[in-house]
């Protein structure tokens, strides 16, 4: 039978870094949360699909030099419950914002991997976070090409509406390699053996799939793309080479909207670049932070 939703004693028994999760109450949220090392305040959200499991070998060398935070984002991992507002980008970004209230920090730097990078540019458009910059790792910041601007946000919908969907994917992820095809085909990475664990054990639930066809279906690419040339924190752009998912002419194009914005490919890498190679996506963030003399 198939779970709804992660569950922590089932799904979770062997999460990364399990003894650094704790579980936060905010507003309609009971958020799955990991904390590492001391510092500044580094903030990591993740894409859609994903968990903080994807942080696996990132934050712990962050957490050299930053206090990480790495929460599961609304609908996704081991966080219950959904903000006001639903899964749309805004309530999305009050959403962090609220638990970051919570937790009694104020981000330094947000480091936001695909739409977890739209999460955070929303959230200092917005005025929720004021960090001294941003990075976006793969970032998926502007509407998708053509038709399928039009085609995918409509599919996302027809399925968030079919309450069979949800069921079929859990279903189809629980058959034997299916997860690690599918993540090598459509993500152009080749990532570990936890990684690859942790990604199965939430596709293979209904409840993980349905947020993130729910967070497809109310994302509004096309008012962030208006709003980005007014974004006031400093924004390094990280594209792996070989990312089939968003391309890196994606990251490209933002660079020119974004005034200051630096946009830099990490050959050879897909995009779980982050996954793929931690210690060489550390070095960037680091050099980053060192320009903007954070955690010096």
């Amino acid at each position: 039978m198939l779970a709804d939703k992660p569950r922590w004693e089932v799904e979770g028994r062997d999460w990364p870094h399990r003894a650094a999760s704790r579980f936060v109450e905010t507003d309609r949220l009971r958020w799955h949360v990991q904390s590492f090392g001391a510092g500044p305040v580094l903030l990591l959200l993740h894409g859609t699909g994903a968990a903080n499991h994807s942080w696996r070998g990132l934050a712990p060398l962050l957490a050299e030099r930053f206090h990480v935070i790495a929460p599961d984002l609304p609908g996704h991992g081991f966080t219950q419950g959904r903000p006001a507002g639903g899964l749309a980008m805004p309530a999305m970004a009050r959403a962090v914002a609220a638990l970051c209230a919570t937790l009694g920090v104020a981000p330094a730097l947000i480091i936001g991997h695909s739409a977890g990078a739209a999460t955070a540019c929303r959230m200092v458009l917005d005025g929720a976070a004021a960090p001294a910059g941003i990075v976006a790792l793969g970032g998926a910041l502007l509407p998708f090409p053509g038709l399928a601007a039009k085609l995918f946000p409509s599919l996302a919908r027809l399925l968030f509406v079919n309450p069979f969907a949800p069921h079929l994917f859990a279903g189809w992820a629980r058959q034997p390699g299916e997860v690690p095809r599918f993540l090598e085909r459509s993500t152009g990475s080749r990532i570990d053996a936890a990684g690859l664990s942790a990604y199965a054990a939430l596709f293979g639930t209904a409840g993980h799939c349905a947020g993130a066809i729910t967070m497809m279906a109310d994302w509004d690419l096309e008012r962030l793309a208006r709003d980005l040339p007014r974004l006031s924190a400093p924004l390094l752009l990280l594209h792996g080479a070989a990312d089939p998912m968003v391309p890196p002419s994606v990251s490209e194009r933002v660079a020119a909207l974004v005034p200051g914005a630096r946009f830099d490919t990490l050959t050879g890498l897909g995009h779980l670049a982050h996954e793929e190679a931690p210690e060489a996506v550390a070095v960037w963030i680091n050099a980053f932070a060192d320009a903007l003399a954070v955690g010096a």
